[in-house]
């Protein structure tokens, strides 16, 4: 069924390709802009496709009847050899103003064993020209399911069951008298099969002193109900493996190379966020695949999720001369810049059995290259790439708590 279901989104694209020239030539009320698209990973190999943005002619993505697709094929030829991604956003007229649009958006996904189909309302305030200053709300009911678990990079994190979702997102930020801030709060509930209900709120403060001196400040919370499935839990390192699916980077396995994850030397920034226990995390992870191991502590046995999770995240950036260089050059410090920090990290694993793990702590030092080209609501978009040495751990799995440890990391809780 789930087949036949791609194969008729499939042959409705290509249709819709086909008839873009006609389009462009012969109608100014409506375009159709694509692309081509290349990426891979390790189950579909090297993935072709087109990419397709539909508009109204000279709205720039802001306006009426906005499509955004994309059709992929595998050249590998899984399972599933064709994959898509279709979303169509309509802004509401009577409820929307300049910066400050409500819309009704319907979004349907097939790729990397995943499958996602439903609706929602999202709807913005902006503070006059200043898009750095705004509130945000989405609703969204839809159907999700991880049909294909060869996708994903640590299978024991995820289930397969069926799932009917109600999901509430707010996000705000400002600024006050000690710099920017940032508020996000989200929760769902689950309907189907068993029921179960999951939320976190996130808030971050910049603080800058100059040009080159600041603090960032984050804290985080999250905590989940019984029976919620592992790909919503949380872990002390990173973000549940759910979040894993809004990038193309992390979604399949592969795209990073999967011996880099594996190793515990990689790390995906979110959640939490105590960056130390990275490989202690990945090697809980892992034990779905530990033929023949013998175990002493029954501790060892557990993949390390916790159904309740408390953090805070403290960054100190200090002067290097890269970014000085960038500042040097016009507008180059708006899109490219390297920080250098010095962090900590702390946290508590909330009702944990073991209460003598339960409050956990990192520190070390840094560096961040981040490049960055806004969209046309002056959102961050882009990617950042980090090496992080966690010289201090307070409770480590195995070695001293002072020990030099390295990570390569892949976004950023405290990039803006």
């Amino acid at each position: 069924m789930a087949r036949t279901y791609l194969f008729i989104i499939a042959g409705f694209l290509l249709s819709l390709c086909s008839i873009l020239p006609a389009n462009s030539q012969n109608s100014k009320s409506y375009e159709f802009i694509p692309a081509p698209d290349i990426w891979y990973n390790d189950v579909d190999g090297i993935r072709l496709g087109i990419r397709l943005k539909g508009q109204v002619p000279g709205t720039f993505e802001d306006g009426p009847h906005r499509l955004d697709a994309g059709l992929w094929l595998g050249t590998w030829f899984p399972d599933l050899p064709v994959s898509y991604y279709l979303s169509f956003t309509e802004p509401i007229p009577d409820w929307s103003d300049f910066g400050s649009e409500a819309s009704v958006q319907a979004i349907s996904s097939i790729r990397t064993g995943y499958s996602r189909h439903g609706i929602g309302f999202n709807k913005r305030w902006q503070q006059g020209f200043d898009e750095r200053r705004y509130k945000e709300i989405s609703l969204f009911n839809t159907y999700e399911k991880r049909f294909d678990k060869e996708y994903a990079a640590f299978p024991a994190l995820w289930s397969d069951d069926d799932k009917l979702l109600t999901t509430l997102e707010i996000n705000l930020q400002d600024n006050n008298a000690l710099g920017y801030y940032t508020i996000s709060l989200s929760g769902a509930l689950q309907y189907a099969n068993q029921n179960f209900g999951f939320g976190s709120v996130t808030a971050v403060q910049r603080v800058p002193f100059n040009e080159n001196w600041g603090v960032k400040l984050r804290g985080f919370a999250g905590t989940s109900s019984a029976s919620t499935a592992p790909e919503y839990l949380y872990a002390r390192s990173t973000g549940p493996a759910v979040n894993t699916l809004s990038s193309g980077v992390t979604r399949a396995k592969g795209t990073i190379p999967q011996p880099w994850i594996e190793s515990g030397n990689f790390h995906i920034a979110g959640g939490a966020n105590l960056r130390g226990y990275t490989q202690s995390d990945v090697h809980s992870f892992l034990l779905d695949r530990c033929e023949g191991c013998v175990f002493e502590n029954p501790d060892d046995l557990r993949i390390d999720l916790f159904r309740s999770i408390a953090a805070v995240n403290a960054e100190l950036d200090y002067p290097n001369p890269i970014k000085s260089l960038f500042n040097r050059i016009p507008y180059a410090a708006d899109f490219i810049t390297l920080r250098s920090y010095l962090f900590f990290d702390a946290g508590s694993t909330l009702g944990s059995s073991d209460s003598s793990d339960s409050i956990i702590a990192d520190g070390g030092a840094g560096f961040a290259l981040s490049l960055n080209i806004p969209d046309y609501l002056g959102k961050p978009r882009g990617f950042v790439i980090r090496y992080d040495i966690p010289f201090w751990v307070s409770n480590p799995d195995s070695g001293d708590p002072f020990e030099f440890r390295s990570l390569v990391g892949f976004g950023a809780v405290l990039s803006f």
